[in-house]
C-alpha cells in the first residue's frame, strides 16, 4: 500500500501543475461555464486512468518493474471511490472525461459521501451488505479546499417585510469541498470534480451547552454531519426520506452560492466581486441537472436571486429558466421523486413558497389553453406540481434531455403518456441525446490489446473521435485482422478464466462461450429471462448428455437495493441455480452458471473485454437508454437484446442482422396490456418453459428449503409487469441462433467487427458536443494548454 500512494503521488505531481495552469487559463478567458450537477459520480479507481490520459503509463511502468515490483497489482490496491449506483452515477464520470477532453469549462458538483454503494458479499447464495469504507486509508487523488467551505439552511421560518422575504431561525450545516482533479486525454486539461462534505458548525447545539450538557452538545453534531455519510443505495426507486431530500437541498445550496460567488469575480485567485448584475448570468452560467435529484436548483436560484440579491421576480425566472436545463433518465413511475408537503414545507419553507408562486404563475399563463386543449389538465398539473419534482424542473428549465425523445422513439411514446401535459404545452423544450461512454476508460485502458490492434489498422485518432472505428469496415474480410482479434479476445478470457478461478476458485473453460449480463438487478432489467434459459439449456443436456452442445458460462453480476425483496430473491434463485448445474457430473464444463459478486466499476473493466455475449433483455419501453450494452459493442461482444433503449440505435447504426434482436415492441407490450397479459397461457403452452417454473417451485433448485422460491413463481404467474414469459419463447429460439453462429468462429468475429466499427456514435465525447452546442451553447476547443514545464503564452 505505501508503494501505491508513493505512485498515486507521483502521478498526482503530473495533474496539479495542469490543474492551476487550466484553472488559471479559465480565469483569465473567462469562457462560459458548464456545472454538472448530480447526486451520484461513480467514479471507480483513478490512478490508471490518469496515467492514461497524461500519457504516463509506460514510464510508470517501466519505473516500476525496476523497483521489482508489478503495476498491476498496485493498481488492484486502489478502493474504487463507488460514489454511485449504476448507470446514472456511470453517466456522470464518462461525461466528466470527456468535458475535459474537449476543453470546456466544466465542474461536477455532488456530494462526498463517507459510505458510498455497498459492498456486496454471498453468504449462502443470499446478498450481504457491507459498509464500504473507502476512505479508509485517505484518498490520494482529492484536495479539501475548507478556506471555501459555505452555509446551507434548514428548516426555519419565513418573514416577509416591505423591505422583502427573510428565511430566518434556521438551523445551519457547514458544506466543506474536496476537490479532485479531472483529466482530459493529452490536453493538458485538468478540470474539477468538486463533492461537498456536511460538517457541524462550531456552535452547533451550544445551547445544551449553556445548561451543562456540553457532551451531549458536541456528540450532537453527528446528526449534520449524517447528511453526507452514506449514499442512498437505490437505482431507478424512489425512496421519500427527509435524509435524501436534505441531501438533494444540501448540494444545491452549496454548489449555486459556489456558482454564483465565481460568476462575480471573474479573477484568478481573487474573491471580490467584479459583477454585480445577473443579466448575463445565463451567458456566463450552464447548468446541468443529471435527472430530477438536483431539481431544487429552480426554487433555490430562485430564492438568491429575488431574496438575497433583490433582482425582480420575472426577471429571475427568466434568468433561472434560461440557466438551468436538465436530462431525464427514467420512465419507470416508481423512480419519479414525489415529496410530501409537510416534509418539504418543514424542511425547506421558503422554497415551498416559491414552488406554489411559480406553479400560479404557470397555470395563470398556460391555464386557460391547459383546460382547453386537455380536459382538466390544469387540476393536473397544479395536483402534481404538489408532489412531483419532475414538474417543477421541467417548467424550470429551458431544454428537457432524455436519452430516447428522437423522432418515433418509443421513449418519446412513453414521455408523451406520461408528462402529456408539458410536452403539449412546449414540445420545443424536448430534445433527444444520445448517451455515451468515454473510449479512454472503457477501451483504451481496459482493453489494450483491441485498442492496439485497432490502431494498426487506422491509427490512434479513434481515440478521441470514435466515428473513425467506421475506418474498420475495410477490414472485415481481412483473414489477419480476424485473427487479431479473435486472438485479442482470447486472451481476455483466459486473463479473466484465472481471475475467476484466483477469486471464487471455479474453474471455467475458456474456450466456452461468456455470455454476460451485469448491471443492478431489477425486474424490469430481467436477469430472470436469463436464469430461465440457463434452466432450459440444463434441461436439455440432462434430457440428452450425448449430443453435443455449444459450451456456455454465463455470468451474472449486479447489486440489489437492500431493501428490495424481489431483487434479493433474483439474487437467491441464480446462486441456487448455478449450485445445481455446476456440480451436475452430467453437465462437466458444458454449462457454468456464475454468479458475479459485487460487480463494480474495477470489475466491469475485466468482465467486458472477455464477455462474448452481452444480453441487454429488458422489456421493450423500460430501458431509458442503458450504457453498459455500449461497452459491449466497443470491446467486441455481440448483443442479444430486446428493441429497448440504446440497443434500438445500435442495431440502427450496425443492423439489426448484426445484434440478436428478439422479443416484443414497444407496441406489442401495450397492446398486450390492452388485451390482458396471462402468464398463465404461455405456462400451459410451452413445455420448456413449464418443466422450468415446476423445477423453481418444487425445490429442486432448494432442496433444503423447497418453498424458497414461492414468492418468485408467485409474481411471474400473478403479478409480472414486465412479462417475463411472453418473450420467453423468441428468447429461447434467438439463443439457438447465437449457439449456431458461435460454432463458426470466422463468421462470430466478422460480425464482432463489424460492431466494433459500428459503434463509434456511442461516445460520451459526441454526446457532450451535442450538449455543448445544443444546449449550453458553447463550442468544444481542441486547444492545448501549455504543459507546466513550458511557459505560457
Amino acid at each position: 500500500r505505501d508503494y501505491y500512494f508513493a505512485l498515486a503521488h507521483t502521478v498526482r505531481d503530473h495533474l496539479v501543475g495542469r490543474w492551476i495552469r487550466t484553472q488559471q487559463h479559465y480565469y483569465e478567458r473567462d469562457p462560459k461555464r458548464i456545472y454538472y450537477l448530480s447526486l451520484e459520480f461513480y467514479m471507480g479507481r483513478t490512478l490508471q486512468n490518469t496515467m492514461v490520459n497524461l500519457g504516463l503509463q509506460n514510464a510508470c511502468d517501466e519505473a516500476i518493474y525496476q523497483l521489482g515490483l508489478d503495476l498491476e497489482e498496485l493498481e488492484e490496491i486502489e478502493e474504487d471511490a463507488g460514489l454511485g449506483n449504476g448507470g446514472l452515477g456511470r453517466l456522470a464520470a464518462c461525461f466528466l472525461d470527456s468535458m475535459a477532453t474537449l476543453g470546456l469549462a466544466a465542474y461536477g458538483y455532488g456530494i462526498r459521501y463517507e459510505f458510498g454503494i455497498f459492498n456486496q458479499k454471498i453468504v449462502n447464495g443470499w446478498q450481504v451488505e457491507e459498509a464500504d469504507d473507502w476512505l479508509r486509508y485517505g484518498n490520494p487523488w482529492e484536495k479539501a479546499r475548507p478556506e471555501y467551505m459555505l452555509p446551507v439552511q434548514f428548516y426555519g421560518r419565513v418573514e416577509h417585510s416591505p423591505e422583502g422575504v427573510k428565511w430566518v431561525d434556521t438551523q445551519v450545516v457547514l458544506a466543506m469541498p474536496y476537490d479532485t482533479p479531472v483529466p482530459g486525454y493529452k490536453n493538458n486539461t485538468v478540470n474539477t470534480m468538486r463533492l461537498w462534505s456536511a460538517k457541524a458548525p462550531n456552535d452547533f447545539n451550544l445551547q445544551e451547552f449553556n445548561v451543562g450538557d456540553y457532551i451531549e452538545a458536541v456528540l450532537d453534531r453527528n446528526l449534520a454531519e449524517n447528511i453526507s455519510r452514506v449514499l442512498y443505495p437505490n437505482d431507478n426507486f424512489f425512496e421519500g426520506k427527509e435524509l435524501r431530500l436534505k441531501q438533494e437541498y444540501f448540494v444545491v445550496a452549496a454548489t449555486l452560492q459556489d456558482i454564483i460567488r465565481r460568476f462575480k469575480s471573474s479573477k484568478f485567485g481573487c474573491r471580490d466581486p467584479v459583477r454585480t448584475c445577473f443579466e448575463t448570468f445565463p451567458d456566463k452560467v450552464a447548468i446541468q441537472l443529471n435527472d430530477t435529484h438536483p431539481a431544487l436548483s429552480i426554487p433555490e436560484l430562485m430564492r438568491i436571486l429575488v431574496d438575497v440579491e433583490k433582482v425582480e421576480w420575472d426577471k429571475a425566472w427568466e434568468i433561472t429558466k434560461r440557466t438551468c436545463a436538465y436530462t431525464n433518465h427514467t420512465v419507470l413511475p416508481e423512480a419519479l421523486e414525489r415529496w410530501p408537503v409537510s416534509m418539504f414545507e418543514k424542511l425547506l419553507p421558503r422554497h415551498l413558497e416559491i414552488i406554489y408562486a411559480l406553479n400560479q404563475m404557470h397555470l395563470d399563463v398556460r391555464g386557460p389553453g391547459l383546460a382547453a386543449g386537455c380536459g382538466h389538465a390544469g387540476e393536473r398539473v397544479h395536483a402534481s406540481y404538489r408532489e412531483n419534482c419532475k414538474d417543477c424542473t421541467e417548467a424550470g428549465v429551458h431544454t428537457v434531455g432524455g436519452p430516447a425523445l428522437g423522432c418515433g422513439s418509443w421513449f418519446r411514446a412513453a414521455w408523451y403518456s406520461r408528462f402529456k401535459d408539458f410536452y403539449e404545452l412546449e414540445p420545443e423544450k424536448f430534445q433527444n441525446k444520445t448517451n455515451g461512454i468515454t473510449p479512454r476508460r472503457w477501451l483504451l485502458l481496459c482493453n489494450p490489446g483491441l485498442a492496439d490492434v485497432i490502431a494498426e489498422k487506422i491509427g490512434e485518432g479513434f481515440i478521441t473521435d470514435l466515428s473513425q472505428l467506421k475506418k474498420l469496415l475495410d477490414f472485415i474480410n481481412n483473414e489477419a485482422f480476424i485473427r487479431d482479434v479473435a486472438k485479442v479476445k482470447q486472451e481476455n478470457k483466459l486473463k479473466f478464466a484465472a481471475y475467476l478461478e484466483e477469486q471464487y476458485k471455479v474453474k471455467i473453460n475458456p474456450s466456452s462461450m461468456f455470455d454476460v449480463q451485469v448491471k443492478r438487478i431489477h425486474e424490469y432489467k430481467r436477469q430472470l429471462l436469463n436464469c430461465l434459459h440457463a434452466i432450459t439449456l440444463y434441461n436439455r443436456i440432462r434430457s440428452d448428455p450425448s449430443k453435443s452442445f455449444v459450451p456456455r458460462t454465463i455470468m451474472i453480476g449486479g447489486k440489489a437495493a437492500p431493501g428490495y425483496h424481489m431483487a434479493k430473491m433474483i439474487i437467491k434463485l441464480i446462486t441456487s441455480i448455478g449450485e445445481v448445474i455446476n456440480n451436475d457430473p452430467y453437465v462437466g464444463d458444458r454449462l457454468k452458471v456464475i454468479f458475479l459478486e459485487n460487480y463494480r466499476v474495477s470489475l466491469a473493466e475485466k468482465v467486458i473485454p472477455a464477455a462474448d455475449l452481452s444480453q441487454q433483455i429488458s422489456t421493450a419501453g423500460t430501458e431509458a437508454s442503458g450504457t453498459g450494452n455500449m461497452k459491449f459493442m466497443v470491446n467486441g461482444a455481440l448483443t442479444i437484446g430486446t428493441m429497448d433503449g440504446a440497443n434500438v440505435e445500435m442495431a440502427e447504426e450496425a443492423g439489426e442482422e448484426n445484434l440478436f434482436i428478439f422479443g416484443m415492441r414497444v407496441e406489442d407490450v401495450e397492446a398486450l396490456d390492452r388485451q390482458g397479459y396471462k402468464a398463465q397461457e404461455y405456462y400451459d403452452r410451452l413445455p420448456e418453459l413449464r418443466q422450468a417454473i415446476d423445477q423453481i417451485s418444487s425445490g429442486f433448485f432448494s432442496p433444503q428449503d423447497p418453498g424458497c422460491f414461492k414468492d418468485v413463481v408467485n409474481m411471474l404467474m400473478y403479478h409480472d409487469r414486465f412479462k417475463v414469459f411472453a418473450d420467453y419463447e423468441a428468447y429461447i429460439k434467438c439463443q439457438g441462433q447465437v449457439d449456431q453462429l458461435f460454432m463458426d468462429p470466422r463468421e462470430w468475429t466478422k460480425k464482432v467487427i463489424r460492431n466494433i466499427a459500428c459503434s463509434g456514435k456511442f461516445s460520451s465525447d459526441r454526446t457532450i458536443t451535442e450538449y455543448a452546442r445544443e444546449i449550453w451553447d458553447v463550442e468544444p476547443s481542441d486547444t492545448k494548454i501549455p504543459p507546466p514545464n513550458l511557459p505560457r503564452d
